[in-house]
């Protein structure tokens, strides 16, 4: 039997301890949906009908006491969280040689914490300044690098019930972990339970990436982002991209039970209602 998305969580060591009387709004099934987007538009993620907001980690880390506790107020008094996070780490870095291990877990320690307490499952590691290799630095120590930084990472999610999401992002942002089978290899190597990883749609077809990883990563996707890949914008007909009816079949073959994240430039007000329409027909 294909365990819920808390379910896993749960089977990986990560117990569930989110707010289990919110109810879902755009959910399909049991997939939700959400959307990429700063904090300050938490009210129109909510007021729009998606079951989640997913913003920035690095924005949540660096509020001031006053400024999180004030956003945290708005988010417990809503019917949705913050289940997922995106943009971990903008500032700091991972690989080369300025890797500074105790500022990374400090800031780690902060914001998973705070992520935590908006309701995270998940918080996604794309942040390509964070990982870019520098000119001439060697790739296979940048990658021991990362795998360093992964357990680390594991070590400090786990006991804050949060799963580290691996993104694979396209060449033209970052030039390591480009595609869904660089991040799967990353995700065995590490074999951490508190690490995982995502597909983002608009990143798999720049990349020219076959869809069928969906089907060879099932076991560790644990969070979805999407954007029409024609132009990154939000997606609303089933035409815009060939490759739309094999993805979402995938999606569904594999019963996936978690997150999707429209992460793509539009306007909420003006794109939510038919980014939702477009979900519910391919995903019904």
């Amino acid at each position: 039997m294909k365990l819920s998305r808390r379910q896993l969580l749960v089977s990986l060591g990560v117990a569930w301890g989110g707010p289990a009387s919110v109810p879902a709004f755009g959910r399909i099934g049991e997939i939700e949906i959400g959307v990429c987007t700063k904090c300050e538009n938490f009210s129109k993620v909510a007021s729009h009908g998606f079951d989640y907001i997913d913003p920035p980690a690095a924005e949540v880390g660096a509020m001031s006491e006053a400024g999180f506790e004030n956003f945290k107020r708005q988010v417990l008094a809503s019917p949705i969280r913050c289940e997922a996070f995106n943009s971990f780490i903008r500032t700091l870095r991972v690989v080369g040689n300025e890797v500074n291990e105790s500022a990374v877990r400090n800031y780690m320690e902060l914001t998973l914490d705070r992520c935590q307490q908006l309701g995270a499952t998940v918080v996604v590691w794309g942040s390509a300044g964070s990982r870019n290799v520098p000119p001439g630095f060697s790739r296979r120590r940048a990658w021991n690098q990362i795998e360093s930084f992964l357990r680390l990472a594991d070590e400090i999610a786990r006991p804050r019930k949060i799963i580290v999401a691996i993104e694979p992002l396209r060449i033209q942002e970052s030039n390591i972990i480009n595609t869904g089978a660089e991040a799967l290899k990353l995700v065995r190597e590490v074999n951490r339970p508190s690490v995982r990883m995502i597909i983002d749609y608009y990143h798999m077809r720049v990349m020219r990436e076959d869809p069928e990883i969906v089907w060879r990563a099932r076991k560790d996707i644990v969070h979805f982002h999407f954007a029409n890949p024609a132009g990154r914008v939000w997606p609303k007909n089933p035409s815009e991209d060939p490759e739309y009816g094999r993805f979402f079949a995938l999606v569904k073959k594999i019963n996936y039970r978690g997150g999707i994240s429209i992460e793509a430039r539009g306007d909420i007000d003006r794109d939510a209602a038919a980014s939702l329409t477009f979900f519910r027909e391919e995903l019904s």
